[in-house]
């Protein structure tokens, strides 16, 4: 048993997570996950008879990706916010863009007040809504709520299992009712179970618990309506037995033969218990069943094993190849020697040829990847200081938009610097587009997923102010960054090479199958790929099935290993082209490593088959949506990664040259 409140399944939950008390790779070991999951937080105390709140949270599903606000649906009203009830939430730009918007929930309790069943509202709801609450069901739609920043939890003892949030019905076979179809079941009883601390010092409680038993009762309708004293005989009467799960009383969802609305009663019960389990170790129960921190450990070695063979191949190349090319290049006395000259010095002439196919749009792309780089470096850095909590999703997503739109400097600049080196004139065009481009793609892709979000009645449906405000972010800090980076990128010297340009291109022969686009592409990706697939698999678990991603220090060395080894790939694919006496070397080294991007859409599309239950087209259309934008998002980056060490290795090499 794991997941009691017993002094034992604590010390065994601690036991279990001891890997994950400490924070990233090379920070200090913690005493509890309190001070890994939120640093700097201290518990908050809450005084007998003090009137508390929950508050609800997206009811969502792993087999859908289109979650709903508590409130939408059927059920009793938002309660009436009083002065002492009023309570300040920050509402920031991501929680929006998720959705995530915290209302009062409808259960009001007291500290340390047990009581029995309390009958909150009786509704009537119509057989359209019926039918929408039995999809949901089938779904396996889950409602989550919060207390002092706890999520609501179902757990048992009995069967060791604990699980966030509660349904909303069940679905009963015709194996288990004896009727001939399937029959829903509404849960319209919570019973919530809060465990506490006593702190004499404080005089007052710590919240250590927070969990939920739903129960399906088919409550006495009151015909004159539910009022404050109205006693339910299965509820609040006098000598009533507590509402338990029974198949004799189950509330069946679903309406009469002459299509009458359903009237149901929702009632709702409280018992507090005390508790020994320290505030700080409140969060254990969550964490357990979650991957093991060895796992991580092994997808990092297992990315350092693909770097440190491909830094032997480098080593190889720079150490023994190159110094033997360029030593028997430079000692080369007679025209028949340099006549017979063979491999990369042929094309000396070329390789710093400006890339004859759209420069304008090869730095916009160069730009853009530098930018994405900077911009998730600069998160990971944030977060590793604790100046990001990414337990906070909202504030998480809020801090990559905000470093994004300031990290358009460097777009600016590394656009500019590549643009500038084709000998183009078109700076104006070049800036704007470099601005413009991915945003006005991400936005145009988001508002059309949009429409469709605010049909079905997602909660994940941004309001037409939130665009305003994305659209206000990208006009007036965005934008005006990159012209700032542009700005000094186009007065920047341009690039100095080591040798002059041939007036005439060379003619190139043909290549080796390994060469050959689309192989050479192919070819590129699998290794920038092959070194984040490990811990891509908790990422998208993350994502997608609604599990607790905090492993910042990982997700940067995985960052740091992704650009090393796109890094290394460029430089290897780049010399065998040249070697191959082939000087356009431009697109190519862009598209060798951007290639990895394909290989994580194809990842992704395996990943909603295996591992997602998706029901309905909107569900797969979000998913694909979202997944390739952020495939996108990933060729990019290591697409930029790798022409910018490409033209690196270039000069290097050409620069150790004698060339007359």
């Amino acid at each position: 048993d794991e997941v009691a409140h017993t002094a034992e399944a604590a010390a065994m939950r601690k036991y279990q997570l001891r890997k994950k008390m400490r924070k990233g790779i090379l920070r200090k070991r913690e005493s509890d996950l309190a001070s890994v999951l939120f640093p700097g937080v201290s518990p908050e105390v809450y005084y007998p008879d003090e009137e508390v709140l929950m508050y609800t949270d997206l009811v969502n599903s792993k087999k859908t990706q289109v979650p709903f606000e508590f409130y939408d649906l059927p059920g009793c009203a938002i309660p009436k916010m009083t002065p002492s009830r009023k309570r300040r939430q920050r509402k920031n730009l991501g929680a929006r863009l998720q959705g995530l918007e915290l209302k009062p929930a409808p259960y009001i309790m007291k500290i340390k007040e047990d009581f029995a069943c309390k009958p909150m509202c009786q509704i009537n709801i119509k057989p359209k809504k019926v039918r929408w609450m039995k999809k949901l069901v089938e779904r396996q739609y889950r409602i989550h709520m919060t207390f002092d920043g706890l999520p609501v939890l179902m757990r048992s003892k009995e069967l060791n299992y604990a699980v966030r949030g509660f349904p909303i019905g069940f679905k009963a076979p015709p194996s288990y009712t004896g009727l001939p179809y399937d029959e829903f079941y509404l849960y319209n009883h919570l019973k919530f179970t809060i465990t506490y601390k006593e702190e004499p010092e404080a005089g007052g409680v710590h919240i250590t618990g927070f969990d939920v038993h739903p129960v399906s009762i088919q409550h006495e309708i009151q015909t004159a309506g539910l009022a404050p004293a109205s006693e339910v005989s299965t509820c609040n009467a006098e000598g009533a037995d507590p509402p338990v799960n029974d198949p004799s009383t189950y509330l069946a969802l679903r309406t009469d033969d002459r299509g009458n609305d359903l009237t149901v009663i929702y009632s709702y019960e409280v018992e507090w218990v005390e508790s020994d389990l320290p505030w700080a170790d409140r969060w254990d129960v969550y964490l357990i069943g979650s991957p093991d921190d060895d796992i991580h450990s092994f997808a990092i070695i297992n990315s350092l094993m693909i770097v440190l063979f491909l830094t032997g191949a480098i080593a190889t190349i720079m150490i023994r190849t190159l110094r033997k090319d360029i030593a028997g290049y430079n000692e080369m006395q007679t025209l028949e020697e340099a006549q017979e000259e063979t491999g990369w010095k042929l094309v000396h002439g070329d390789v710093f040829r400006a890339p004859s196919t759209q420069p304008m749009l090869y730095s916009v792309l160069v730009g853009t990847g530098a930018q994405i780089g900077a911009a998730f470096f600069s998160t990971m850095m944030c977060a590793m200081v604790g100046l990001i909590n990414p337990m906070k999703k909202g504030q998480t997503l809020t801090a990559i938009i905000l470093l994004y739109v300031l990290c358009g400097c460097v777009a600016g600049y590394v656009s500019a610097r590549i643009f500038k080196f084709c000998d183009a004139k078109a700076w104006k065009q070049n800036t704007f587009l470099t601005a413009a481009g991915l945003p006005g793609v991400l936005i145009a892709i988001f508002t059309v997923l949009n429409v469709f979000l605010h049909i079905a009645g997602a909660a994940t449906a941004v309001h037409f102010f939130t665009l305003v405000a994305i659209f206000g972010l990208w006009i007036a800090i965005s934008t005006p960054m990159v012209f700032v980076g542009s700005f000094f990128g186009f007065r920047a010297e341009k690039f100095h090479v080591p040798v002059k340009t041939n007036q005439i291109a060379r003619y190139i022969p043909e290549l080796p199958w390994y060469a050959t686009p689309p192989v050479s592409y192919l070819l590129g990706g699998v290794l920038p790929f092959g070194s984040v697939c490990i811990e891509l698999f908790f990422i998208m678990s993350a994502l997608w099935l609604h599990q607790i991603y905090y492993m910042m220090g990982f997700l940067l060395a995985v960052l740091l290993i992704l650009g090393a080894t796109c890094a290394e790939v460029s430089v290897v694919m780049t010399y065998l082209q040249l070697c191959a006496e082939d000087h356009r070397w431009w697109w190519k080294s862009f598209f060798n490593c951007a290639s990895a991007g394909f290989y994580l859409f194809l990842y992704s599309l395996w990943f909603l088959v295996s591992r997602l239950d998706l029901v309905g087209v909107l569900p797969v259309v979000v998913y694909i949506t979202y997944m390739s934008i952020i495939s996108l998002c990933f060729s990019l980056f290591c697409g930029s990664v790798g022409v910018l060490c490409s033209f690196w290795f270039i000069r290097s090499i050409y620069g150790a040259l004698k060339v007359d």
